[in-house]
């Protein structure tokens, strides 16, 4: 998420010769700031995408690794600036593919991972201190980062120069999706020790991309999605100054992670309201020193439960407008979700249309010559600061209960969530919010193309992978490695260092999230009904 010094071009002029300046009427109204300028409403960077665009991040996983392999390498070479890694639900559960609770999901939902060799065939090919990669899991983040980092270093890359982000967003798992595994106090130990090692060992890893997107995808309002999420992330910087870390070391490595629905101006707005909250927040509450302690940086995903397996080419709009939106709001990297994915995992062709529409978007669109293009409007400015108000009020209701895990132990998060998504639902069934092609402007339809098929065979060969890996591996030095992990998890010691080393050693995931749970134990969150 870097920025580059220079312009992107010598002159700016819009398709017809005019010219283009950079920041459209007042500089500075006071309350919203220059863009670049705190509270960050019109966006952190002062000059936006005229220095750089936005990482072109496509969301990628599917059955082996080797497959997921030949996918990153395929749109690397079409434009895409950033890999972003789907795992199989075995992997985000901490489960090895030959566990017996792993059978028939091993591959289905994204790249299954369970050992060193996966990481290795994952990024074959790839120089992993070139390319920034964003990975997707939280309850064994720790353990997919080790083996990311033990693979960076066979490559000969320095740690130091490694850029990525990993979600190791536990709270909305608890609140909203559900892949967890231990209780809260151990969960947040976890990525307290992340912070901590990374801060000083991987300074460029973005070490938690805190989550409203999972939020919105259950069926939240924007609102809501800004008063959860930064919540959670105000939990994670308490729970982070409490073990003695100072916010100027890990604050700016903090990252966020959006949802982009279809209600165009408000998803702008949305963007534009979180800006100016977190800074708020964080200014009043910590005092940083640093500057980018207060920047909220934010990566963001179209809203997938906004895809029609109707018509399932008109998603292609729908995406258009929402990729449209985070761009005028701002965002620091984008996913285009494939009009496909309705019905099953991305093809290479709709995998391909979806970066496209990016590069659209980028190159031909004209919104990313100019810094903040809907500042300024008065039912933008108005929506801002509507969004800011009500995302406000209802995190110091949550606050008010002792904070998200407090709210999230009583099940509030959970039933306001489920509330609103009841409320959507009952409207979309009377008819009063129309759906194209599912309950408004329908027609006759054959059967939909299929998806990106699936190789059957990969739990098999990955259960003959993990048994050829134990089977060689120096077993008296594995096991000692786990146990090491076992015994720190009884005191305070950061676990970090003893993951890294123990994957080195050929542990599993599933041996060393074992060793965790065996001390930690495992949890099953409030459902709020």
């Amino acid at each position: 998420m870097g920025r580059q010094p220079s312009s992107r071009k010598e002159q700016w002029r819009t398709l017809g010769g005019l010219d283009i300046p950079a920041n459209s009427g007042a500089q500075d109204d006071g309350e919203i700031g220059a863009p670049g300028q705190p509270p960050y409403t019109r966006g952190i960077h002062s000059s936006m995408y005229r220095s750089r665009y936005w990482t072109m991040r496509q969301y990628a996983g599917f059955s082996s690794a080797k497959a997921t392999n030949e996918r990153f390498k395929l749109l690397l070479d079409r434009g895409q600036s950033g890999l972003s890694v789907a795992f199989d639900l075995p992997t985000q559960l901490g489960l090895d593919a030959d566990d017996a609770l792993s059978e028939g999901e091993v591959g289905k939902v994204g790249v299954s991972i369970s050992c060193l060799e996966n990481m290795r065939q994952l990024f074959d090919g790839i120089p992993m201190d070139k390319v920034s990669t964003s990975m997707t899991i939280n309850a064994p983040a720790m353990v997919i980062l080790a083996m990311y980092i033990a693979v960076a270093e066979e490559q000969g890359a320095d740690t130091a120069s490694l850029r990525g982000t990993i979600q190791n967003d536990i709270l909305k798992e608890y609140i909203a999706r559900g892949t967890h595994i231990f209780p809260p106090d151990a969960s947040m130990r976890l990525i307290t020790d992340i912070f901590d090692y990374c801060s000083q060992s991987v300074p460029q890893w973005n070490t938690i991309s805190i989550s409203g997107y999972h939020i919105r995808e259950a069926g939240s309002t924007a609102v809501q999605e800004v008063a959860f999420t930064l919540s959670n992330a105000l939990a994670y910087v308490e729970a982070a100054v409490e073990s003695g870390l100072d916010i100027d070391v890990f604050g700016p490595r903090l990252s966020f992670f959006f949802n982009c629905h279809n209600d165009f101006f408000e998803e702008v707005a949305k963007f534009r309201a979180a800006r100016a909250l977190w800074y708020e927040l964080i200014s009043e509450r910590y005092s940083p020193s640093n500057p980018k302690s207060a920047m909220l940086r934010f990566h963001t995903q179209v809203a997938g439960v906004s895809l029609t397996a109707q018509q399932p080419l008109n998603n292609v709009a729908r995406v258009t407008i929402q990729a449209l939106a985070a761009v005028c709001g701002g965002t620091q990297s984008l996913h285009t979700n494939s009009y496909d994915e309705a019905l099953g995992l991305p093809t290479e062709e709709s995998a391909t249309v979806a970066l496209r529409t990016q590069q659209l978007i980028a190159e031909e669109s004209g919104v990313a010559d100019v810094v903040d293009p809907l500042g300024g409007s008065w039912y933008v400015e108005d929506l801002t600061q509507r969004l800011k108000a009500a995302s406000k009020e209802e995190i110091e209701k949550i606050e008010e209960m002792g904070g998200a895990l407090k709210g999230i132990e009583s099940g509030y998060q959970q039933r306001c969530i489920h509330e609103t998504a009841y409320q959507h639902q009952n409207m979309v069934e009377t008819g009063e919010r129309k759906i194209i092609g599912v309950n408004h402007a329908q027609m006759p339809e054959g059967e939909s193309k299929a998806g990106q098929t699936l190789d059957q065979t990969v739990g098999i060969e990955q259960s003959e992978l993990l048994l050829k890996i134990r089977q060689n591996r120096d077993e008296t030095t594995c096991c000692a490695a786990i146990e090491k992990i076992s015994q720190a998890a009884k005191g305070d010691e950061n676990l970090f260092p003893l993951v890294i080393d123990a994957v080195k050693a050929g542990a599993s995931l599933g041996e060393i999230i074992n060793a965790m749970k065996s001390v930690f134990g495992t949890y099953m969150a409030p459902s709020g009904f």
